[in-house]
């Protein structure tokens, strides 16, 4: 780009920034203190606002641009990752959505704290969701830092760097200052932004092969580099056996770990009725169903139009092939049309890492103020204004730890990282959310077993993968102390947590049984009717 060019870029790109803090300073002027309106937006969206917002928190940096990436590097391969990601919001949310509105209130830990009113579940449940929301809001800073690195004409590290910093200010601001009100309406604004760049560049990669589906994938699989063996499956889990397991991993973990990801259950919390909460998932179905089949052309579009070595010799994880393609689809880097599709793409790509890291910031300080602070804190002198004090004040160290562990995690590819927080919410948070809700013989015992059960497990199998050390794309490449062979560790740390869950409950004693059998009669009469739910 000319220094011209550039400029016009990074004007399109401010724009958004400054009405995404337009909308924050909007919400900061309602009444925050209480927590129903800071982790609920007062109860008052839509069916059809909520749905939106669903899917601006679930189209994540990790979909428009991990994903498509992924697919422009290794074809059919990486459309692996598209499914799963859609078939784990149709199969699974469907079936928790509604229960989880009537049982809980403003966290998971609501949901088990509906049943079991023991203080240790509530705390096991936060640390699990607050670890689950860092790992994710890791995957939107390397997103962040590949994308305005780009923007700025600045690929080295220093300046992703400082880009990692400057989003994780950002969402500070966001989350300490607008609370759910202003989240939900960025996240709203997001996904009509993305779906609408999504469906031009769409529309243009098609105008390009003339609406040929079968010219883009042969001229896709000509220039990836790896001629048919594009457009068949093994490239990237086709290695051998360790490949392949990673690859069950990685489908077993996306699949499931949706439903325990705390942001996306705390958007269920917004509307006023269960009735309510099962028609936001119907929006937001049509919305993700369709965004999806649009990263498939997107990626392929890449391969065919870009070819696999600039997409790799750009960002070697391929997180910027779809701002690239969108510069050759405007006409090239030294044409104005270009350079404005290019900065339009650019900036509904930051607006999706700022929302989706604005409800994921969310999520997370509300377990550290109504989980941990609520059943750690001194009873006497809590009150609701200090809970969402306590809550502004975690988002800050959320956001430093975040931004501390994107900066480790740069060279990796945001999809990647967001399968390994779906690994952990499906091992740790998944499995007492099912037998919570399911299980009468369930008890606290097996609810604090459950959790840790997958928690620890995930973590540690994550901290000895390849993942860390061993390998020239490792967060630490220098060294090499892992044990573990697989990637992803859903495959073994899943049925762990399940394990746990399920001998935490049967060595409980006799009595705790029959009283836990007794309290899922009432919970089960209130997730399927919503009496007594907030």
């Amino acid at each position: 780009m000319t220094g011209n060019q550039q400029s016009l870029a990074l004007l399109l790109f401010g724009v958004f920034v400054a009405a995404t803090l337009a909308i924050t300073t909007w919400a900061g002027r309602r009444r925050q203190g209480s927590p129903e309106e800071f982790y609920a937006g007062g109860r008052l969206f839509s069916p059809m606002e909520n749905g939106f917002a669903i899917a601006g928190d679930y189209m994540s940096a990790a979909s428009f641009l991990g994903i498509s990436g992924l697919i422009a590097l290794y074809g059919y391969d990486g459309v692996l990752y598209c499914v799963g990601f859609l078939v784990a919001w149709l199969i699974v949310l469907l079936l928790v959505a509604e229960l989880v509105r009537n049982c809980g209130r403003f966290t998971l830990a609501d949901v088990l704290a509906a049943r079991m009113g023991e203080p240790s579940v509530r705390i096991a449940a936060g640390v699990s969701s607050v670890t689950v929301c860092v790992l994710y809001l890791v995957a939107q800073m390397v997103g962040a830092g590949s994308l305005i690195a780009l923007l700025l004409g600045e690929t080295g590290p220093r300046a992703r760097a400082w880009t990692v910093i400057g989003v994780g200010t950002l969402m500070v601001i966001f989350v300490a200052l607008g609370g759910m009100r202003a989240t939900t309406w960025i996240q709203i604004v997001k996904a009509v932004l993305l779906m609408a760049g999504a469906a031009t560049l769409t529309a243009l990669v098609l105008v390009r092969f003339h609406g040929d589906v079968d010219a883009l994938l042969s001229a896709a699989a000509r220039h990836s580099g790896h001629g048919r063996d594009f457009l068949a499956p093994g490239l990237k889990y086709g290695g051998g056996w360790t490949a392949r397991l990673d690859f069950i991993s990685l489908g077993l973990a996306l699949v499931l770990g949706t439903a325990g990801l705390p942001h996306i259950l705390s958007r269920f919390y917004t509307v006023p009725t269960a009735r309510a909460a099962r028609r936001s998932v119907i929006w937001s179905i049509g919305l993700i169903g369709g965004f999806y089949l649009m990263t498939i052309v997107l990626g392929f579009g890449a391969a065919a139009v870009l070819g696999g070595g600039a997409v790799r010799s750009s960002n070697p994880a391929g997180n910027t092939a779809v701002p690239l393609l969108a510069l050759d689809l405007g006409g090239g880097a030294g044409s104005t049309g270009g350079t404005v599709l290019f900065a339009t793409v650019a900036a509904v790509a930051f607006a999706t890492i700022l929302a989706v890291v604005a409800g994921i910031t969310l999520a997370s300080s509300a377990s550290v103020a109504h989980d941990l602070y609520a059943s750690l804190g001194r009873r006497a002198h809590r009150t609701p204004h200090s809970e969402v004090a306590v809550a502004r004040i975690a988002a800050v160290g959320i956001g430093a730890a975040a931004i501390g562990l994107g900066l480790l995690a740069q060279d990796l590819n945001v999809a990647f990282l967001v399968g390994l927080a779906f690994a952990v919410a499906a091992s740790a948070n998944l499995p007492v959310l099912l037998y919570s809700l399911f299980w009468r013989r369930f008890t606290t015992r097996g609810a604090v077993w459950a959790v840790y059960g997958g928690l620890l497990p995930a973590l540690v199998l994550v901290v000895l993968s390849p993942v860390v050390s061993g390998g020239p794309e490792a967060i630490f490449p220098g060294v090499d102390f892992h044990v573990f062979p697989l990637e992803n560790p859903g495959l073994v740390s899943v049925p762990l947590g399940f394990l746990a869950g399920w001998f935490g409950t049967v060595t409980s004693p006799r009595g705790a049984h029959s009283r836990h059998a007794a309290k899922y009669a009432e919970t089960e009469v209130r997730a399927l009717t919503g009496a007594g739910a907030a």
